[in-house]
């Protein structure tokens, strides 16, 4: 997949090659869902694992480099992006998925394949899945899921100072400032307005960059415990979710808009 180029252009152009990007990402994404799957159900030893794994990293990893140096050129429109539906907008935590449900989804996986493999387990044998997480690795995921929960709980924290900063003096007396000129008949001075958003910006760029380092922090964390086999299936689960998400939001999305859905 072709990188966002890293030369200087307008913001609304480099959205336009991220919304691009994006969409190649997500057909990525399902590619690496089938070897997955594939991998998974084939008689692999650990090893074998070990490079796929290491591509589906890589792969999230070129998202948060691209969806950075586009945040770097217009950080509003990366916290409400338009290439995302309604439905996956609902569930955003600063401009993407809470990192906390890193851990949900491991819980709610490892839930069900331990249901369905229960009898096999009972009779000592090994399924090598998440529904056979091991007492070490069960303390490994708690202790890594209070770090992370501390973390995000701060960036949650941080954003919510910087909204408010909407509304401090700056802001409030430039907005009668503005209010008065256009009562006036003067035009507003465009770089007047952009010199006091622009640490706002700066802020909100900061937060979007702690919270995107927080997300992939945690994925690799939640990998670098799990035995190959279980990572994989953690991916699957993962790669499922968010595609099946986004589908069902695009195409609500469609219902809404009227727009004929293939």
């Amino acid at each position: 997949m072709s990188p966002l180029p890293n030369e200087d252009i307008n913001g609304e152009q480099h959205l336009v090659n991220f919304k691009f990007f994006f969409e190649q990402w997500i057909v990525e994404q399902d590619r690496y869902l089938q070897e997955l799957l594939t991998a998974s159900r084939e008689d692999y030893e650990d090893e074998q694992f070990q490079p796929l794994i290491s591509r589906v990293l890589k792969h999230y990893e070129s998202y948060y480099e691209n969806k950075s140096r586009a945040a770097n050129l217009n950080i509003v429109s990366m916290l409400s992006p338009h290439w995302t539906s309604t439905l996956e907008d609902a569930f955003l935590w600063i401009g993407g998925w809470r990192p906390s449900l890193a851990f949900h989804l491991l819980y709610s996986k490892a839930g069900i394949q331990l249901e369905s493999q229960l009898k096999n387990l009972l009779n000592g044998m090994i399924t090598a899945d998440l529904g056979d997480l091991s007492a070490s690795q069960l303390s490994q995921v708690d202790e890594l899921q209070r770090r992370m929960i501390s973390e995000e709980r701060d960036i949650t924290e941080k954003m919510a100072k910087q909204q408010e900063t909407v509304a401090d003096s700056e802001m409030v007396e430039l907005a009668h400032v503005v209010t008065e000129m256009r009562r006036e008949g003067q035009d507003v001075v465009e770089d007047l307005v952009e010199s006091k958003l622009k640490p706002k910006k700066e802020g909100l760029e900061e937060v979007l960059e702690r919270a995107d380092d927080l997300r992939l922090r945690t994925l690799r964390g939640v990998i670098v415990i799990l035995r190959p086999l279980q990572a994989a299936h953690y991916l699957i689960a993962a790669a499922e979710l968010h595609l099946r998400v986004h589908e069902w939001g695009m195409k609500m999305d469609a219902v809404e808009n009227g727009d004929d859905i293939v």
